[in-house]
């Protein structure tokens, strides 16, 4: 048993080990060079500011633009304060070191009238050969997200204290997951994130087989649509991101709509798929 531990440890610190090496080389990028006076800025601004560690540094337009949206550095990631984080269009993010909050100058979002499906990815949803579930198996999918993309570093900003954030935030109904099964029932892929007012806030997605986080997101938002969503968030876009229908907006407008829906979406709880919906047969700008 000691050896046992022993090695669990060993393997743990050379995990942990990896990480940190693999994120000071992210961050030795040509282009994250300069971040670090950014860090440093806002930790001499915490460190002689009488705002609470609860609360922000800076509001979202007051963000800095090297690195692009920061504003604040550091402080608890608890429930009530993600859930602020997020009423404000702001949202954590980081590899290494005290979390970094942000509201960058450009959102990659989704107006669900514009979601985009493939012939391929309706012929998949037709045929039947997943089963796709909400809010059960959350953790499961968490970890999905993050394991290593084929061909890529195994780095990821999901760890140990985010998983733990954001499993208190799916226990109050805040966090969402979408699971996609195989006819096996093994997790194949899925997705999960936030809904705060009118505003879906995708965290993450993962594909265990091909077009399965598609699946996940398509039937995600013909729900949201349904339940009176405005939109969803993916923060930076990306390739991906891009070809679901994703466009970019300025800070400005993301922070106005997500002020304006405040009060729209569905009350914090647990979510089911309504089997009365058609996800193939979604045609997203008719029900606009």
């Amino acid at each position: 048993m000691a050896l046992s531990a022993d090695i669990k440890h060993d393997r743990r610190v050379a995990n942990d080990a990896r990480h940190l090496a693999m994120a000071l080389a992210y961050a030795a990028r040509p282009s994250r060079l300069l971040h670090p006076f950014g860090f440093a800025r806002l930790q001499v601004e915490r460190l002689f500011s009488r705002v609470p560690r609860t609360q922000f540094l800076r509001e979202p337009e007051e963000a800095l633009a090297i690195p692009d949206g920061l504003v604040d550095i550091g402080g608890p990631m608890t429930p009530e304060r993600l859930m602020a984080a997020y009423r404000r269009a702001i949202f954590p993010w980081c590899h290494v070191g005290p979390v970094k909050w942000w509201a960058p100058s450009r959102r990659a979002v989704l107006f669900l009238e514009e979601s985009r499906i493939e012939k391929n990815l309706r012929r998949l949803l037709r045929q039947g050969k997943y089963r796709v579930t909400f809010d059960t198996a959350f953790r499961e999918v968490m970890r999905g997200c993050a394991e290593p993309r084929a061909g890529r570093y195994a780095l990821t900003w999901i760890s140990p204290r985010f998983m733990e954030a954001y499993a208190k935030l799916h226990k109050m109904g805040h966090a969402h997951s979408v699971e996609v099964w195989d006819d096996e029932g093994v997790l194949a892929g899925g997705l999960y994130g936030v809904a705060c007012g009118g505003v879906f806030f995708t965290e993450s997605q993962f594909a265990g087989k091909r077009d399965t986080s598609k699946i996940a997101f398509v039937t995600l938002n013909r729900h949201l649509q349904h339940w009176g969503y405005k939109l969803n968030d993916g923060k930076d876009m990306t390739g991906h991101l891009a070809a679901l229908g994703m466009r970019e907006i300025s800070r400005t407008e993301f922070d106005r709509i997500v002020r304006e829906h405040e009060n729209d979406g569905r009350p914090p709880g647990r979510w089911e798929v309504d089997p009365e919906l058609d996800v193939a047969g979604w045609k997203p700008e008719a029900e606009a």
